[in-house]
């Protein structure tokens, strides 16, 4: 076969550069100190990030960078300055999930390429058009989809000119990406901020079903789909693992691309893994890739599976069997690590020497020539030096303008002034050009860039009317409570419809006022499904938390507002959602601060809002999480569960502290947090900046909560919003059970 199939590695430090290097990678994704969803990975200061670049590049392997995490105001001038230093790195991508990063490096930096992150949950065919309108070059496509989701993807990528990347091998998340608050609302560590404390590893209370780790998944592992992954055109194939060492990369990289040469070869797959168990794993499982979403996905315990691996495969028993095994294991690791120790050594992340002399002769052009790395580089002036009537090129004045070669790729020797005259002329400008000229080789006859500034953003004007009340209902019984206020009324839309079914559009046809709120997850033919209700009751205005369905309603020219789980928290991303998307407003995150808010500017005619009382999510999956809690009679999940299953009940952790776990009908099963979210705060704090605060009336989450009198729930937040002076003590006392721990930290 002809289509390349990248390997794609991690790389959390130079050891695991040079690791998957040495292992046959295509290619590399790491991160800087800064700005990346792997907070506890080592990370590269830059220079090791120059030094990586050059390395890889030497053996045919590209490098990305990871900037995938959701950016704050004031952290706009840092990642400009980091994009300044990578965009002449020859950096061969960024990896993004903030929207705003999508329209500064579109606008001040369109030379890199742009990925997307699988922090951006990418499951359907509208946010393939939508991330294609936005500058993506290529989508990391959502670890819960299965073969034939991905090809049909993979495929609408393709006539987009866009690659698709697939998570194969690694750690599963078992809640989607970008939608997994727990961490957030737990500790205050942001899964959108690279800092998840992983809750759903912990130990909890043991459930009904006698587990003690009911959120634990396995390791996901595709090493034999390769042939349908490669039938499904899939571009890369990616590993996890950037906070691992460098003997796990090397070892899985390795196995992975034996596996790929075999089959791409000799139409062979290798039918030996045993080295991928050798390595830190959780046992491994292909489910997501199969839909096969059953028990066996779960493991009952988040620690190194390996030794345990070893012990059952090979029927040890007895103490002395066991103990014979882990040594045999033990050696195993040993060899594989010094054969990774062998290959690597003579890897340098040193900077390369660079010298450079100068030659300046009387009626001759001025000759520069740099020597690194065992290659030579010549630039000539366009014109000769003249004898100086009064100034003369002098070498203070090259020093001056050659001395930036002294950088993070570079180690410059002294000028070399021994063949050079002085008293000789030449035009300013020549030299300038001159050491563009050299820069442009050094830099792989790749034009440098000069520093891009971007903008700072007009000052918004203050917010002049009281915030206007909107209510988030999802229930028919909850309709009439439109008689009772002059609220917006939005209606919660669930993730799964039934096919060909009306309900939900004849719903929105009788009741016009009612504005639709689509989810955050929408695949295959649930969005298919939730574009029909567009088409067919072509709504006034909706409510997205998906840029699929938003991408839809641009389209029809329907006014839609960004939700809450679109993530966003800059200036630079409501730009994005109103240049490319025609947005006419969006929810500013939840995570969020005061301060980390207050200069969040808007773009003209653009509203911004906010949730003011809703219950936490903290994390929705497709998997199911009643299989390890109540159980269930189902050995998997099926078509019917999503539009059936209503169960709820509660998972404890060690702490003591028990979460809702709960399914709307037609719903992801997800979890929520003991507390509801009630930000009063935000309102004296911040009504200059919203034009209007969300409570959510849904009974989804609940969990034990006690059902409240909504009716006189809006009169006390119609009266809070309309007289600030007004005490909150009701509104406390009626949500009893209550935080805004997320406001105050902030991420």
């Amino acid at each position: 076969m002809s289509r390349k199939i990248e390997l794609l590695a991690p790389g959390g430090d130079i050891e695991a550069i040079k690791a998957a290097i040495v292992a046959g990678a295509n290619a590399i994704y790491c991160g800087l100190d800064i700005l990346n969803a792997r907070n506890r990975a080592s990370n590269l200061s830059i220079d090791e990030l120059n030094a990586a670049i050059r390395l890889a590049h030497e053996s045919n392997c590209e490098v990305f960078l990871t900037l995938n995490v959701v950016i704050l105001e004031h952290e706009v001038p840092s990642l400009v300055k980091v994009l300044n230093q990578v965009v002449n790195s020859g950096i061969d991508g960024i990896i993004v999930q903030d929207l705003g990063v999508f329209n500064i490096v579109k606008k001040y930096f369109p030379t890199l390429s742009i990925h997307a992150s699988t922090q951006m949950t990418t499951h359907n065919e509208g946010q393939i058009k939508f991330l294609n309108k936005i500058g993506a070059s290529r989508v990391n496509l959502s670890r819960e989809l299965n073969l034939t989701e991905i090809k049909d993807l993979t495929e609408l990528a393709h006539q987009h000119d866009m690659k698709t990347e697939v998570f194969v091998h690694g750690a599963l998340c078992v809640a989607f990406s970008g939608q997994c608050y727990s961490s957030s609302v737990s500790v205050g560590n942001s899964g959108n901020r690279g800092r998840c404390s992983q809750a759903c590893r912990d130990e909890y209370v043991t459930t009904p079903t006698g587990n003690k780790y009911p959120l634990n998944l396995k390791d996901n592992s595709a090493y034999f789909d390769l042939p349908e992954l490669v039938k499904a055109q899939v571009d890369s194939l990616k590993v996890e693992g950037r906070i691992k060492g460098a003997h796990y990369v090397y070892t899985v990289v390795d196995t992975w691309r034996k596996q790929i040469n075999s089959f791409v070869d000799e139409g062979k797959l290798i039918g030996d893994d045993s080295n991928l168990h050798k390595v830190f794993n959780r046992s491994f499982t292909n489910s997501f890739l199969t839909g096969d979403l059953s028990k066996d996905m779960f493991i009952e315990s988040p620690r190194d599976y390996s030794a345990q691996h070893a012990i059952e495969s090979q029927g040890a028993t007895t103490e002395e069997e066991i103990q014979d095994v882990r040594q045999d294991l033990y050696k195993d690791k040993n060899v594989l690590g010094a054969t990774l120790a062998d290959k690597i050594k003579k890897l340098s992340i040193e900077k390369l020497d660079l010298k450079i002399s100068f030659t300046a002769r009387s009626g001759e052009p001025l000759i520069v020539t740099a020597i690194t790395n065992g290659e030579s580089y010549i630039v000539h002036s366009s014109v000769n030096l003249a004898p100086a009537v009064e100034s003369s090129v002098t070498t203070k004045t090259l020093t001056a303008r050659f001395k930036s070669f002294q950088n993070g790729s570079y180690n410059l020797a002294p000028l070399d002034f021994s063949q050079f005259n002085e008293q000789l002329i030449l035009p300013f400008r020549e030299i300038i050009t001159m050491k563009e000229q050299l820069g442009f080789l050094l830099n792989g006859s790749v034009r440098v860039l000069p520093h891009a500034e971007v903008p700072k953003l007009p000052q918004n004007s203050k917010v002049n009317v009281i915030p206007k009340l909107s209510l988030l209902i999802s229930d028919e019984s909850d309709i009439n409570l439109m008689d009772s206020t002059h609220a917006d009324v939005y209606f919660k839309l669930p993730e799964s419809f039934k096919e060909g079914s009306t309900q939900y559009s004849d719903l929105l046809l009788a009741n016009p006022h009612l504005i639709p709120w689509f989810p955050a997850v929408l695949i295959g033919k649930d969005y298919l499904e939730a574009i029909k209700i567009l088409e067919v009751v072509k709504p006034p205005r909706i409510v997205s938390n998906n840029t699929g369905v938003a991408y839809k309603a641009f389209e029809m020219d329907i006014e839609w507002l960004a939700g809450p789980f679109l993530n966003t928290t800059n200036s630079h991303a409501l730009i994005t959602l109103k240049e490319e998307l025609n947005c006419a407003g969006a929810f500013i995150s939840n995570e969020i601060n005061r301060n980390q808010m207050r200069n969040i500017k808007r773009p003209e005619n653009f509203k911004l809002l906010y949730s003011i009382y809703h219950p936490i999510l903290m994390m929705t999956s497709r998997q199911c999480f009643f299989q390890q809690t109540v159980g269930c009679n189902k050995p998997a999940i099926d078509a019917s569960c999503m539009l059936t299953c209503k169960k709820a009940t509660t998972v404890t952790n060690m702490k003591g502290i028990s979460f809702a776990i709960d399914k709307q009908k037609g719903g992801y099963p997800s979890i929520y947090n003991h507390e509801q979210f009630l930000n009063l705060d935000v309102v004296r704090d911040l009504s200059d900046l919203f034009d209007g605060f969300l409570i959510d009336l849904t009974d989804i989450g609940s969990g034990s909560k006690e059902k409240l009198d909504k009716p006189v729930l809006i009169h006390e937040f119609e009266k809070f919003l309309s007289n600030l002076d007004q005490s909150k003590v009701t509104l406390d006392h009626m949500v009893a059970i209550s935080t805004n721990a997320q406001y105050q930290q902030g991420l």
